[in-house]
């Protein structure tokens, strides 16, 4: 396995024991994320705390259900990307049952101060184009 994969293998086990410090400790101080949830874009701070994503995994009953599938990674000397197809299955708090839900992800790393870290993170759902431009929550791999 290659340090990107450890470091994807590591946030998957973080997600799901909804471990935010974790989640979190991958991230280059400068990052960049382009995420499923508004707004249009974070960076630096905003990603890296990890009480942003603690509040969100506190949103949930239970553990959450994350898996990352079709990971292709592409790494020079010291800049690499990698996508997948990720699963995120979860059950919020108050709701009868729970979801599941595919979607794309793109991350780019550098490696900063000896270490790979992740300086850029997109993820994205396709949208029907059929008018209603609902998000295509129903699509799997």
């Amino acid at each position: 396995m290659t340090t990107i994969e450890q470091i994807v293998a590591e946030r998957v086990a973080a997600m799901r024991e909804k471990d935010a410090e974790r989640v979190v400790a991958a991230y280059a101080p400068g990052v960049v994320r382009f995420d499923l949830a508004p707004p249009l874009s974070t960076t630096g701070a905003e990603v890296t705390d990890p009480d942003g994503i603690r509040s969100w995994f506190g949103g949930f009953v239970g553990p959450l259900g994350y898996d990352v599938t079709e990971l292709v990674v592409t790494a020079g000397a010291d800049v690499a990307f990698c996508h997948s197809l990720n699963r995120l299955a979860a059950t919020p708090h108050g709701e009868p049952e729970g979801f599941e839900m595919w979607y794309r992800a793109t991350v780019g790393l550098r490696v900063v101060d000896g270490a790979w870290k992740i300086t850029h993170e997109h993820t994205s759902t396709p949208f029907y184009m059929d008018g209603s431009f609902l998000a295509a929550t129903d699509l799997k791999p």
